[in-house]
């Protein structure tokens, strides 16, 4: 996906455009993980779609729930909903830090006259 050691540092606009990737991936899985907390919100805790939408960014953004949970089907969702919510932010971090992270490790790693200008 990204040029080797031995090969030069990519140029700014092939930098720029994996950021802009980055950015498309991490958005759609956000909006496919929210989509999940709202359509299981709304299905299992029998709340309204506005409910559902606020419980789910809220869980989602590591905030913590709004609404009271009072079905078992309902907590246990919120349970396993909120550990997925963990793991996303993980695989966005290292979506988003992907692309910087190995530009700073590629330039750290070349010789002088390797780099483009």
């Amino acid at each position: 996906m990204f040029e080797q050691t031995f090969e030069k540092l990519a140029s700014l606009s092939v930098f720029v455009g994996r950021l802009a990737k980055s950015a498309l991936l991490t958005g759609i899985l956000i909006a496919l993980a929210l989509s999940i907390g709202i359509i299981g919100y709304h299905q299992i805790a029998g709340f309204d779609w506005v409910d559902s939408i606020l419980e789910a960014s809220m869980i989602l953004g590591g905030m913590g729930p709004v609404n009271p949970l009072i079905t078992t089907g309902a907590k246990m969702f919120a349970a396993g909903y909120a550990l997925f919510s963990g793991l996303v932010f993980i695989a966005i971090m290292g979506i988003i830090l992907g692309p910087f992270t190995h530009r700073m490790l590629h330039k750290f790693h070349i010789d002088e006259n390797d780099m483009e200008e």
